[in-house]
């Protein structure tokens, strides 16, 4: 009996790029979700939004609250609730590690992005903090002065000055 063939590589579902404008990313990590089926389905679609998502520990196990999977189309009356509490699978050494890091330092787990690696479903997991306004408004001016400089160097650079 031959296995079954799987997709290579890594598909992107939905990526939360606010997250990296909002919070200053210090870590991340790859963690499996536990899914129903009809969530795979829809996912494989690619129809995903983490806007609102975040990641928190309950007991000694994390979990992925506010990540909105729409009801798959076809699905019959085993459909699935869109922003159900989804549980994320790590490993034991890894939680520990994070929930003594969340509650030690203030800070937070925020999903970044979600995708399929090798047909599994995966989240990537930021252990974020939180910028403050003037951090934000810090970032866009360097981001600003060097798309300027990138410009300027591209017109010198065709003889253009």
């Amino acid at each position: 009996m031959g296995s079954v063939p799987r997709e290579k590589g890594r598909k992107v579902v939905a990526s939360h790029k606010r997250a990296r404008h909002d919070y200053e990313i210090l870590d991340t990590y790859e963690a499996g979700l536990a899914l129903t089926g009809t969530e795979v389905k829809s996912l494989r679609a690619g129809r995903a939004s983490l806007v609102d998502a975040f990641a928190q520990d309950r007991g000694r196990e994390l979990f992925l609250y506010g990540m909105h999977i729409p009801v798959y189309d076809h699905g019959t009356w085993t459909n699935h609730e869109p922003r159900r509490t989804r549980k994320l699978l790590l490993k034991r050494l890894e939680i520990d590690r994070l929930v003594t890091r969340v509650r030690e330092n203030g800070l937070t787990l925020v999903p970044l992005q979600l995708y399929f690696s090798d047909g599994w479903a995966k989240v990537e997991i930021g252990l974020a903090r939180g910028k403050k306004a003037y951090d934000k408004r810090q970032d866009l001016a360097k981001r600003d002065a060097q798309r300027e400089i990138s410009r300027e160097l591209g017109r010198y650079r065709k003889g253009m000055r």
